[in-house]
């Protein structure tokens, strides 16, 4: 595993620091995190386009970071994902995502959308990037609760339908030798293992589909994320460093009674303020040799962003496992050969 980085998404603003790569890159580098996830929304700190037709912009964005002693884990194209499939009862929400001219044209914006992500896919192999993150897009998520009762073919046409979206969009990475990792999310069709798997069906079980690997979104939802680990350890790719909180009264769970984020009983929290047991799930992702970034990925209903930023690389760096060469009791070894073996088992030869 490598660490600690950070998703830059969160911390993107008008005055400086947070106003520039170069100005973000330093003062995360002062905090303590040696990664950044770079969001390709904007142009003014990452121009996506230039990226994927230009290894040198790609050498000068590596050298910047390198000067901070940083390194690009992924780009991520979570909003122009969204946008690859999206629910025509959303279209007005999510236009805010899509430029200007494109908002009033969901097809129109679809079909930007697709080219994005094409366009992200050559900027990572420019970057060398192995892995890249993005969300899936939903058109079933309205109907995530049965009532009135779905249709019967309703949610196998929805992923169908997906399927046919992203084959394309999985191939582009394909070519360019890189992971497509999914946040598996609320909100998208891809949000707990079963959808996940229905998705891979969608896409021919394509090898470039992989995994985000968010826990703070399966607390949320009352599911097993170490569990998910153990089923999915060899689709993920990424992993955000996120906490959670789920804490059900009499008077709401986990639906949340459209509450804001500080009076609901599930919410978002700094790492190490949750109920997340980060300690079980960095032990998992070393025990299947995890080769991909933790990134902390700051979303705190309660404490202010400088300072979840400044304590999560230090949270990061005292839960990452450094993996044992050799087995803890080697000192007690017998030196038996295969002659005593058989003879422990009673065995002749």
């Amino acid at each position: 595993m490598k660490g600690p980085a950070l998703f830059l998404a969160q911390f993107v603003g008008k005055a400086a620091p947070f106003d520039s790569l170069d100005g973000l890159a330093g003062w995360a580098a002062g905090h303590g995190y040696v990664g950044v996830q770079i969001p390709t929304n904007d142009p003014a700190l990452f121009d996506l386009a230039q990226a994927a037709q230009s290894k040198s912009y790609c050498e000068d964005i590596a050298a910047r970071l390198d000067r901070h002693g940083l390194r690009v884990t992924e780009l991520s194209t979570h909003l122009q994902g969204q946008l690859v499939a999206v629910h025509p009862a959303y279209d007005l929400l999510f236009d805010g995502f899509a430029p200007a001219a494109l908002r009033g044209k969901p097809a129109e914006r679809q079909v930007w959308a697709v080219e994005q992500l094409k366009l992200a896919a050559r900027a990572s192999r420019n970057l060398g990037l192995a892995t890249h993150a993005t969300f899936s897009g939903a058109l079933a998520w309205p109907y995530v609760y049965p009532w009135p009762q779905r249709p019967q073919g309703l949610i196998e046409e929805a992923f169908s339908e997906l399927g046919r979206r992203w084959t394309p969009i999985l191939d582009a990475f394909d070519e360019a030798g890189v992971d497509l990792a999914y946040e598996i999310h609320p909100g998208e069709d891809l949000h707990d293992g079963i959808s996940f798997e229905r998705f891979l069906e969608s896409v021919g079980e394509h090898r470039r589909a992989t995994i985000l690997y968010d826990p703070s979104h399966f607390l949320l939802q009352a599911l097993d994320y170490l569990a998910f680990i153990d089923i999915y350890h060899e689709r993920i790719r990424a992993f955000h460093v996120k906490d959670a909180e789920l804490n059900p009264t009499g008077r709401s769970g986990v639906y949340g009674g459209y509450q804001g984020w500080v009076e609901r009983p599930g919410r978002f929290r700094s790492p190490g303020d949750g109920h997340v047991d980060f300690a079980g799930i960095f032990s998992r992702l070393a025990q299947y040799d995890y080769q991909g970034w933790a990134v902390v990925e700051w979303e705190c209903a309660l404490k202010h962003p400088e300072q979840g930023a400044a304590e999560g690389a230090a949270f990061v760096r005292s839960h990452m496992i450094r993996r044992a060469e050799r087995p803890f009791d080697d000192f007690a070894a017998s030196g038996a050969d295969s002659a005593t073996n058989a003879r422990l088992l009673g065995l002749t030869r």
